[in-house]
């Protein structure tokens, strides 16, 4: 194997690792909490809209991700698929 495929692979590895969108952080999830403290937790959504003080944001991809719910930004509803 070439040191630049060995490099790619072990790149690709370190970063699935790293995910932020897991099962530990899922259970971290409160309702109640602020969407600093969401953020502080899962990093930046991927995604967010909203209106008249409703707003939802999620984090991950179509196989795999967490979406949180929030009212006067205060997390009231969150849910996961394919977390590990």
């Amino acid at each position: 194997m070439s040191f630049r495929r060995f490099a790619l692979l072990t790149l690709c590895v370190v970063l699935t690792a790293c995910s932020k969108i897991n099962q530990e952080n899922y259970a971290r999830l409160q309702a109640g909490m602020s969407k600093a403290a969401v953020e502080q937790l899962l990093g930046a959504p991927t995604e967010c809209s909203g209106a008249l003080g409703m707003s939802s944001c999620t984090w991950g991809d179509e196989r795999s991700f967490i979406s949180v719910q929030y009212a006067a930004d205060k997390v009231v509803m969150y849910s996961g698929q394919g977390l590990k």
